[in-house]
């Protein structure tokens, strides 16, 4: 599969186990390459799927300095959006506890940015995932917080855990998008590079 890569050096720039585990479900061969300390700063104007393209975007930019020929690099980043809001990586865990009731009996975004880039060019697209949140009590959303500790993941919550077993009521969008990275709609990417 995808033998148009065969000359390329994949390169997953990214700390996220699950967007590992997800690229390795693929069955590309592939390394990861993480750079300190980038930006994830965005332009206020900026709505919607903008966001995580432009981010995704920013983090390819690090690269370009150490990026060799032959490279393809693969970037992403997934935000929680609702009411026109980003909900990010929560900062502690009352905001965690604040994203959550936010969340809870509601439908919100899942958008993942993905940036592909290599030296000669690079291509930019986005997932968007509708969530249906179950109403969650304080008692469920405090044994989450304090059981899994979703301090690493946008919006305060995985659905591959606890909370998106007993909280996800519907959802209308890839499943893999909502864990940070499209797979299905990377893998039609790749295949037209």
């Amino acid at each position: 599969m995808l033998g148009n890569l065969k000359d390329y050096k994949i390169i997953l720039a990214s700390n996220s186990p699950r967007r590992r585990e997800l690229l390795s479900g693929l069955g590309l061969k592939y390394e990861v390459k993480v750079l300190p300390d980038i930006s994830e700063v965005y332009p206020e104007a900026l709505q919607g799927e903008d966001i995580p393209m432009y981010i995704a975007r920013e983090k390819a930019e690090a690269y370009r300095s150490v990026m060799q020929p032959g490279e393809l690099i693969i970037t992403a980043d997934t935000i929680v959006y609702i009411d026109g809001e980003v909900l990010g990586k929560p900062e502690n865990e009352d905001d965690a506890y604040r994203m959550l009731r936010l969340l809870s009996g509601r439908s919100h975004l899942v958008i993942t940015g993905v940036c592909l880039t290599s030296v000669e060019k690079q291509e930019t697209f986005s997932s968007v995932t509708e969530v249906m949140f179950d109403t969650l009590s304080d008692e469920e959303i405090d044994f989450y917080v304090k059981n899994f500790k979703p301090f690493d993941k946008a919006g305060s919550y995985g659905v591959q855990e606890w909370i998106g077993f007993i909280g996800v009521k519907g959802l209308n969008g890839s499943f893999y998008n909502i864990m940070g990275l499209p797979v299905q709609r990377l893998f039609q990417e790749l295949k037209r590079w």
